[in-house]
């Protein structure tokens, strides 16, 4: 993920030692770097996306595979991004905007389109989208506090749902479609339980922080 904040990766990596790129990368991060670029590749390919899972009423297999196609290279872009982010240090102010945006959009468009098409029920999308943005506003409620670290669990339910909503995108049919109904369920159970889980943290790091803050002052002269 581009410019991923370090509550979202739990911090930044160093520059890969010996390269050419990673030499330039720490002298320089420009906004038209190249983990910046697969972020707004991204985004560009939200629309697509949507656009053709919609094409011809949304039923059509075919169009539904060159869908898939759009969220599988979506979702491999917000791997390879995040890896160049952090290895060669092209973490960018558009970057920490543009990448969590992009992450959000794609995972809500092919939510909200498949409700819309009447293949997953809207209490699914809801749960998902109200988890993500409800995490997403709690971090920027604590960031003066501190950072949450991302946790396996987190990405494990990242890949859970990338992988039902995947799977859900194409005309399966048979015991592929029942498996996604069951990969989906882990998918809800996993942003459920992560999520409290980070509604957790949140409440104890921002104890923490109002504790530090009361006892600088209370020391200061």
């Amino acid at each position: 993920m581009t410019g991923v904040p370090a509550s979202a990766e739990g911090g930044q990596g160093r520059p890969a030692p010996g390269g050419k790129l990673g030499a330039a990368a720490v002298n320089q991060a420009s906004v038209w770097n190249i983990a910046n670029i697969l972020t707004m590749m991204r985004l560009v390919l939200v629309p697509a996306f949507v656009a053709l899972l919609l094409q011809d009423g949304g039923y059509d297999p075919a169009w539904r595979a060159w869908a898939w196609a759009a969220f599988a290279v979506a979702m491999i872009t917000d791997i390879f991004d995040g890896h160049l982010a952090r290895t060669y240090n092209l973490v960018t102010d558009f970057g920490k905007i543009a990448d969590p945006i992009a992450d959000k959009a794609i995972m809500a468009a092919g939510l909200i389109s498949l409700s819309v098409l009447g293949d997953l029920p809207w209490w699914v999308t809801g749960v998902i989208l109200f988890r993500e943005l409800g995490i997403t506003l709690m971090r920027f409620w604590v960031i003066r506090h501190g950072v949450i670290p991302a946790s396996r669990g987190g990405k494990m339910k990242t890949l859970a749902q990338g992988t039902a909503v995947g799977m859900y995108v194409l005309a399966l049919t048979g015991p592929l479609a029942t498996l996604r109904f069951w990969v989906m369920g882990v998918a809800v159970v996993l942003t459920v339980v992560t999520g409290l889980d980070y509604v957790r943290q949140a409440v104890v790091l921002r104890r923490a922080g109002l504790a530090a803050e009361r006892d600088r002052a209370g020391s200061a002269p």
